[in-house]
């Protein structure tokens, strides 16, 4: 049987159309500006989402980590969500490699960051204390979506303080898509956006890094000093091209599978159904059977990530049909059932 991975949406694999426009890409030296595909998909993107320019990167977290870097100098400072992938999951980048300090705040359930404590984090201008410079969002965050309103408040709140605006938008479509709005109509609020394309967009390889002409471009050094240089990389442009042509609608489909999964995982006794965002389905189960219900939906042939915490994160993406989701609520009924 073909395996079901709901570890993530990263897992996906480039489907047969996309392998072909791979292999028909026009390519060049991407350090010295030449490769054609990429300088397309980097146009591309500035255009769609409404900004002078961008930078095909490698990944998210490298994307982030320019973004920072160009915002801020040695001992600035940002301002992150407690739990914000930025602080917590990409290895302490900003601090490690860009002498950046972050402020982190204990985020609202929705991943938002109330502007007063946001505002209470802001350091006076005094030697003592490290430059406030930047504020940096998540949407999607858990799969949830961050509110327009919001967003809009916290434009207004930066250009009132002075503050950059950053937003890892490494789910920016899932976040468009469930909110019936363009990318751009979220993006535009922001001075520098991330999008990654290896997510449920289903390209192997890549995220683009969006700004002003000045900011790309100094992220455009910071990548090469961080080993991020590429040279043919218009064969993952091509791939990421393709999937901007072809899976920004299908998200929708991931979305609906995700809810299809609550609600079955929900009726099984022994499963706490936490709740559902996008494409994303958040369950409790007993911590003590963690490592036996692994094995068994390994056996059934469903892969999940499971740590040490009873709460189970399950993503659906390109590579998961109705099929796949059936057999998923069904590998666990049979756990629980015979328990």
């Amino acid at each position: 049987m073909e395996p079901i991975d709901l570890r993530s949406d990263t897992v996906t694999r480039p489907t047969p159309a996309m392998r072909s426009a791979m292999l028909d890409a026009a390519v060049g030296d991407d350090v010295y500006g030449e490769d054609p595909t990429v300088n397309a998909l980097q146009r591309r993107v500035a255009d769609d989402l409404g900004f002078e320019a961008a930078l095909f990167v490698p990944t998210g977290t490298q994307s982030n980590l320019l973004a920072l870097m160009a915002h801020c100098e040695r001992g600035d400072e940002y301002v992150v969500g407690a739990d914000a992938h930025t602080y917590k999951f990409e290895g302490g980048g900003a601090a490690v490699l860009g002498s950046i300090q972050p402020q982190p705040i204990p985020q609202d359930v929705d991943g938002s960051l109330p502007l007063d404590k946001v505002a209470a984090a802001i350091k006076p201008i005094d030697p003592h204390f490290a430059r406030t410079r930047v504020l940096a969002l998540e949407n999607t965050w858990h799969g949830r979506v961050m509110s327009l309103d919001y967003i809009r408040a916290a434009h207004a709140f930066t250009r009132e303080r002075g503050l950059g605006l950053h937003l890892d938008g490494a789910r920016l479509y899932n976040a468009a898509i469930a909110s019936g709005v363009a990318a751009r109509e979220i993006a535009k609020h922001f001075d520098s956006v991330s999008v990654c394309l290896s997510k449920g967009l289903g390209a192997p390889v890549g995220s683009v890094l969006v700004g002003n002409a000045a900011l790309i471009e100094k992220a455009r050094r910071w990548r090469k000093v961080t080993g991020g240089g590429w040279r043919q990389a218009g064969l993952l442009a091509a791939a990421a091209n393709y999937a901007l042509d072809h899976h920004v609608a299908r998200l929708a489909d991931d979305h609906a599978r995700a809810a299809t999964l609550a609600a079955g995982l929900g009726e099984i006794p022994g499963v706490k159904l936490l709740g559902h965002y996008t494409n994303m389905v958040f369950v409790d189960v007993p911590a003590d059977r963690l490592r036996e219900l692994d094995v068994h939906l390994r056996e059934a042939g469903v892969r999940i990530s499971v740590g040490y915490l009873p709460t189970l994160r399950l993503v659906t993406h390109l590579d998961i049909d109705d099929e796949g989701i059936a057999r998923t609520v069904d590998a666990f009924r049979r756990f629980f059932v015979r328990s």
